[in-house]
């Protein structure tokens, strides 16, 4: 792999190639050691966390669809403070050279701002700030789906921390350029897209939901022309860089997010299916660029012809 064809610079984060292990599905990358060589990681986004330990929701919590899967995990994690104290150290250890952006929600504008800055220590390269969750003082309207709460978490967050924000947003609106250009007026340095769609399975032996928290989230393959459509009307409506992701499986999939707009990409889903998959993407963009005869990945973005 020719790391010099693929090192990209994402928002001020230095990343080897271009390809990150998503958020929710690469752990806190130390749990892929044994799959893969954590060092040709472009970067590792951590499982989501949240202020306080949570032990996620109860019943079943993922689901196989056509083309993808559910999942309503429910943001299990060891928080914020057993994160610092335990987790992170390791992965400095095991991935000293890979650059590694931590994943975080909350209920509150407050919390948020708090989470940055207890997330502003060495080891942290960047923050990605999950605002598909409720506000609990606003009875319950998620942040992702409303311009003006999506850019007052990101005025928070910019407030208490140093590290590049990136932004990850809903999917689940009408318009994903206004919801882009909120958070890029509040100040984000990158947004991300697409989080999950939001999705149902009925167990027709049982006539119940066969998710134990009655809906979750669809990734996987079945999203991606989803995804790749907001990934290039985001890139028409902001100047901020976009990490793209959403059904990533081979490396030409990740090509058409570049494409679309995207300077760098995610793979989720396929880590479960091969747990080696951030690597083999990387590998893939190189061969695809070398076959091209291009000198980096950096030509490949936004250059889709209309």
């Amino acid at each position: 792999m020719n790391f010099e064809r693929l090192a990209t610079d994402f928002a001020g984060i230095k990343l080897k190639t271009p390809v990150m292990g998503a958020s929710g599905t690469f752990g806190f990358g130390i749990e892929y050691k044994d799959f893969l060589n954590l060092g040709d990681v472009g970067a590792i986004i951590s499982k989501g966390l949240t202020p306080l330990p949570r032990p996620g929701n109860n019943g079943v919590r993922v689901a196989e669809t056509p083309g993808g899967m559910l999942n309503c995990i429910g943001l299990e994690n060891p928080g914020i403070e057993g994160f610092l104290r335990d987790i992170l150290p390791k992965v400095r250890q095991e991935a000293a050279d890979t650059a590694f952006i931590a994943n975080f929600s909350a209920g509150t504008v407050e919390d948020y701002g708090m989470m940055a800055a207890r997330l502003d220590v060495d080891g942290v390269d960047g923050v990605e700030v999950n605002i598909s969750c409720p506000n609990v003082k606003e009875g319950g309207i998620v942040f992702g789906t409303d311009p003006r709460a999506a850019a007052a978490v990101t005025e928070a967050v910019k407030k208490n921390t140093k590290k590049p924000v990136i932004v990850k947003l809903s999917p689940n609106v009408t318009d994903i350029a206004l919801m882009a250009r909120a958070v890029e007026e509040a100040g984000a340095d990158a947004i991300a897209l697409i989080n999950t769609l939001t999705g149902m399975v009925i167990d027709t032996r049982t006539w119940q939901p066969l998710l134990g928290n009655i809906t979750g989230g669809l990734s996987g393959p079945a999203v991606k022309p989803i995804a790749v459509r907001m990934v290039w009307q985001a890139a028409q409506a902001v100047k901020i860089p976009i990490l793209g992701l959403g059904g990533i499986t081979c490396g030409e999939d990740a090509v058409e997010f570049l494409l679309a707009g995207a300077s760098a990409v995610a793979v989720g889903a396929e880590n479960f299916v091969h747990p080696d998959a951030v690597v083999r993407v990387a590998e893939d963009i190189d061969a695809y660029l070398a076959a091209r005869g291009l000198e980096h990945v950096s030509q490949l973005v936004g250059q889709v012809k209309l």
